[in-house]
């Protein structure tokens, strides 16, 4: 156990606390009652971040988590600045991304009665937290900080928030930072049953149609390797969930891409024609299956999940293995007699053949090929990170992603704006990668002060916007189900080239075809912040589509 013999203030406990749990970079915005702990920030050997927006904190600290492994760390002051992480706060808790939010909060003789600036933190998070704390003694910051980033980190990770009052900050003790952490009622179960195992082996082997579906637990759990070994020992088509792309390289043969509401048509043939679902990292959510009641009727399934709560939560399955997927798959491998399925990929392989992704190949300058383009540049070496909508669909859809935390997008929750901090955060935990956030035009200005944050820290984080004048996704819907009826979709833009050049980055626009490589090739040359304006189609949608209630395999495949 780390300590001092001297008394130190809360707040340099936290500070000496972050700097144990090797903390490089902060993310956040000063206030009234954090005043205290940004003092001792001064000049404290820890990278601080100064976003424009508290929710652009949040999110920063999540794509930074995301792209590192480590946990994301940002902090505001009580309030408005508490509330404002609270959307950030959810998107890292719907797809269990390690966070640590720290909260300022009045004076703790003041707390409940309506103190300037106060607002109840601990209430207002606990749905969207794995678990939060109210710092009520100094004496236990410590230990509360400590306990913070094990929750945070371990089992399925989530974020955890650490109400802070200002007195706290400001009273003393002596600092004892614990070297482990044991909570009686948290123990996570890593390794799973032998005997779950061993089922599931014997499910595998007799497999005919067998398929491999895979969430972002894989790439929580580091498991690609494992996850690619399984596929290619039992020969088995492998697809993806939004969160878990780059967990399986889509270059592979045995690749299917994504699956569900957007996903690949092949995809979704296969896993309703499947006898055996081997589930790893993923939680069934309603954007994969689809009608529930129609979702894989001819398969067993096989689940394997950190998370106890995740199983038979949605879709009921046959063989639950308990742990992390890494040591569960590790094992699994070892165990398993590969299975008959050359009848089977011949015909996920004609599946492929007969219903490829596409779009209308014309003189129009239309998204998808921008997202290609971008692909064939980069040579799918980039983290791209992306806004929500059809944005995120077409990143999703047509750039090719070969390996884990390359693909940086709110899944769960779908937020708006989260992609360009995101693509900071990321950037600033991947300085020598090229980092692109592919965003709609109505996505971007949910947090385009951020390009003051980007431009300031001298990061060259590459903004392609498709810009299609729209709130691209629900203008789809209302063109396709409400009689082309646009009630408030339909966006007037700012000229974004001028937008970006006031801020001190750089701004490119780009409406013809021929215009599009030349475009990024020159982005990506320059070492500043450089905002794409890519003019597109407006009314392009993204294909295939599943309408809401309706079984996956009853897809809307046309072109726009």
């Amino acid at each position: 156990m780390a300590s001092f013999d001297m008394k130190i203030t809360g707040a340099e406990i936290f500070v000496q606390a972050l700097l144990k749990e090797n903390v490089k970079v902060l993310f956040g915005y000063p206030g009234g009652v954090v005043l205290p702990v940004f003092d001792k920030l001064y000049d404290a050997p820890i990278k601080f971040i100064l976003t424009r927006h508290e929710q652009a904190a949040a999110h920063a600290a999540d794509g930074y988590a995301r792209v590192t492994g480590k946990t994301g760390v940002c902090i505001a002051t009580s309030g408005p600045g508490a509330t404002n992480l609270v959307t950030g706060i959810a998107t890292a808790y719907m797809d269990s991304i390690p966070m640590v939010a720290f909260t300022g909060q009045v004076k703790t003789s003041l707390i409940g009665n309506d103190a300037f600036q106060e607002a109840d933190v601990t209430g207002i998070t606990r749905p969207i937290t794995k678990y939060n704390y109210l710092v009520k003694d100094v004496k236990h910051l410590a230990c509360i900080i400590k306990e913070a980033f094990h929750i945070a980190s371990t089992g399925r990770p989530g974020p955890v928030v650490i109400d802070l009052p200002v007195d706290i900050q400001n009273a003393s003790a002596e600092f004892k930072y614990p070297d482990v952490c044991k909570i009686r009622s948290y123990n996570p179960t890593y390794f799973g049953h032998p005997g779950q195992i061993k089922k599931a082996s014997k499910l595998i082997a007799k497999a005919k149609r067998p398929i491999i579906y895979a969430g972002g637990g894989v790439i929580i759990s580091e498991a690609n390797k494992e996850l690619k070994e399984l596929a290619e020992k039992i020969n088995a088509p492998v697809t993806t969930t939004l969160m878990g792309l780059g967990g399986f390289d889509e270059r592979h043969k045995l690749s299917l891409g994504m699956l569900g509401m957007h996903g690949t048509a092949y995809a979704n043939y296969a896993i309703m024609e499947s006898d055996l679902i081997i589930a790893v990292g993923a939680r069934f959510d309603d954007r994969v299956t689809g009608r529930l009641d129609t979702f894989a009727p001819h398969a067993k399934i096989i689940h394997i999940d950190i998370d106890p709560s995740s199983i038979s939560k949605n879709v009921k399955v046959d063989i639950p293995i308990v742990g992390d997927a890494k040591n569960i798959l590790e094992k699994l491998n070892k165990a398993i007699t590969p299975p008959d399925t050359k009848a089977w990929l011949k015909q996920v392989f004609d599946w492929k053949e007969k219903h490829p992704l596409k779009y209308k190949d014309d003189d129009k300058l239309r998204p998808q090929f921008v997202v290609e383009k971008i692909y064939e540049v980069t040579k799918g070496d980039a983290i791209i990170t992306t806004e929500v909508g059809q944005n995120q669909m077409w990143a999703a859809q047509w750039y090719k992603y070969t390996s884990p935390r390359s693909y940086i997008s709110s899944g769960g929750l779908g937020t708006m704006g989260y992609g360009f901090p995101a693509a900071i955060g990321a950037q600033l935990g991947k300085p020598g990668k090229l980092v692109f956030d592919i965003a709609g035009d109505g996505s971007i200005q949910m947090n385009i002060q951020e390009l003051s944050t980007a431009v300031n820290n001298k990061l060259p984080v590459k903004i392609a916007i498709l810009n299609n004048g729209f709130l691209g996704m629900v203008r789809q819907w209302q063109q396709l189900f409400y009689h082309r009826r646009y009630s408030q979709t339909e966006l007037k833009n700012p000229d974004f080239v001028k937008l970006a050049e006031a801020y001190g980055a750089v701004g490119l626009r780009i409406t013809k075809k021929e215009d599009v490589v030349p475009a990024i090739k020159k982005a990506i040359s320059i070492d500043n912040t450089v905002l794409l304006d890519f003019v597109v189609e407006p009314e392009e949608n993204v294909f295939p589509m599943v309408p809401a209630g309706e079984a996956i395999n009853r897809m809307m495949g046309g072109m726009a």
